[in-house]
């Protein structure tokens, strides 16, 4: 049952949680069409250093496994960069 009706426009203006949430939903829908899915990634890992900093993933867990090694990944790729 998908969750939010395609195409999705998800304003610009949205928090980096909202928009984190959001883009998740779209990617881990099964009806999510795949260029739907394509966009919404880079817009999810875009919120990632802004959730960090708030410390999101201190108090929440990704329970879908795809999506958790997707995110730790992009996370572990920062860390990274940072230095």
């Amino acid at each position: 049952m998908s969750l939010l009706p395609f195409p999705q426009a998800v304003p610009h203006d949205t928090d980096a949680f909202t928009d984190f949430v959001v883009h998740a939903q779209l990617m881990l829908d099964p009806a999510t069409p795949e260029a739907v899915r394509r966009e919404a990634e880079p817009r999810l890992l875009a919120q990632l250093p802004t959730l960090v900093a708030l410390g999101v993933f201190d108090l929440f867990a990704i329970r879908d496994v795809a999506l958790r090694n997707l995110v730790q990944d992009e996370l572990a790729l920062l860390r990274t960069r940072a230095g």
